[in-house]
C-alpha cells in the first residue's frame, strides 16, 4: 500500500465516522435518550448546524481533493502528450463540472436539513 492509498483508506475512515456523527446529531432521541438536551446545551437548531457544517465541509473537502489531483494529472498528461492538448482539457473541464455538481448536491442537501427537517 502507497503512501495515497493510506492517505485515500484514511479519509474514508474520517468520513465514515463523521457521517455517523452526523446521524447521531440529527437524530436527538439517539443521543439524548434520558431526554436533557436542553440541560446539555444541545438543541435541534444546534445539532442540525453541527450537522450541516460536518456535512458541507465534507463534501468541500472533497471536491478541493479531487480537484486537485485532477488539476495535477491534467498536467502531467499534457507534459507527456502536448499534442492531445484539447482533448485532455475538454476531459478535464468536463471533470471538474461534475465533481462541483456533487458539492452543489452536498450543498442543497445541507440547505434541507437547516429549512425542511
Amino acid at each position: 500500500m502507497n503512501k495515497t492509498e493510506r492517505t485515500a483508506s484514511i479519509l474514508m475512515l474520517v468520513i465514515v465516522f463523521l457521517l455517523m456523527a452526523m446521524f447521531f446529531m440529527l437524530n436527538t432521541d439517539v443521543a439524548f435518550a434520558d431526554g436533557g438536551e436542553e440541560a446539555a446545551g444541545f438543541t435541534d437548531t444546534f445539532s442540525k448546524g453541527i450537522a450541516s457544517a460536518i456535512a458541507i465541509g465534507i463534501a468541500a473537502c472533497g471536491g478541493a481533493i479531487a480537484m486537485g489531483i485532477s488539476s495535477a494529472k491534467t498536467a502531467e498528461a499534457i507534459s507527456r502528450q502536448p499534442e492531445a492538448d484539447g482533448k485532455i482539457r475538454s476531459t478535464f473541464m468536463l471533470g471538474l463540472v461534475f465533481i462541483e455538481t456533487v458539492v452543489i448536491y452536498a450543498l442543497l442537501v445541507v440547505i434541507l436539513i437547516i429549512f425542511v427537517i
